[in-house]
């Protein structure tokens, strides 16, 4: 990994954090820094211009977020959101997306974002997708990784399919070998679920045979973390194999 890597992250509710592979990226000595789009006032429209330099982000991750990318009448910032990722892409950049970060920059390509047809909440099982090319992003044929979604995102035009379930399809995306997005949420950890649960008001809105009470989320041990963690730090090292030095 290169040394005094240069990490940008798009964050869009408070309180959400780096998850993960914020020790992970800081034990390789990177310097994070992040914007804030739900700090943003909503009265004044977000300049392009505003946000980081292109030139200076070595890895993009962009987070999740309660809201979906098509609501852009209600958070004007994501369409400029979406601009400024199109123009790091357009430049071969290493970029991760989260959950709606995943929607983010399919949406950003063109690829529709839509409801799902069940809502995901709580830890599933996802499979890698058959005859994926080998020198894709590797993943293990099953595994099980947290879930917190009610739409999901059409793969891009170009991209590669990696990873699906029953319930949503579209689990993982691959452009290049620079870029990955995902529908799950494999940054988070008991802390960061902890942070999600205490936002009482975006619970209600989830229901369904797919979604855990709050009750089963709370009991869930530390090991059922391990793996989406594992696989999020291996997605972090792959998309910078070739910036590395």
């Amino acid at each position: 990994m290169k040394s005094h890597l240069k990490v940008h992250y798009f964050q869009h509710i408070a309180g959400e954090g780096f998850g993960s592979c914020y020790p992970f990226l800081k034990q390789h000595h990177a310097k994070i820094t992040a914007t804030e789009f739900f700090a943003l006032p909503v009265d004044r429209p977000l300049d392009i211009e505003a946000l980081p330099q292109v030139e200076d982000v070595d890895l993009l991750i962009i987070m999740g977020g309660a809201m979906s990318v098509n609501d852009e009448a209600n958070y004007p910032w994501l369409k400029v959101e979406k601009r400024w990722i199109r123009r790091y892409l357009s430049m071969g950049k290493p970029a991760i997306g989260l959950c709606l970060g995943g929607q983010l920059i399919a949406n950003a390509l063109g690829a529709a974002v839509r409801r799902n047809e069940q809502q995901e909440l709580g830890l599933t099982e996802v499979r890698k997708v058959k005859h994926v090319p080998e020198q894709c992003f590797e993943l293990p044929e099953q595994f099980k990784v947290m879930q917190w979604h009610s739409e999901t995102f059409e793969i891009p035009k170009g991209a590669i399919h990696l990873a699906e379930n029953d319930v949503c399809r579209n689990q993982m995306y691959q452009i290049g070998k620079n870029v990955l997005g995902f529908q799950f949420h494999p940054e988070i950890t008991p802390e960061v679920l902890q942070l999600f649960l205490e936002n009482d008001e975006e619970l209600e809105h989830f229901s369904g045979q797919y979604v855990q009470t709050e009750r089963q989320l709370k009991s869930m041990p530390k090991s059922d973390f391990i793996k989406g963690n594992q696989i999020l730090n291996q997605a972090i090292e792959y998309v910078l194999q070739k910036t590395s030095c």
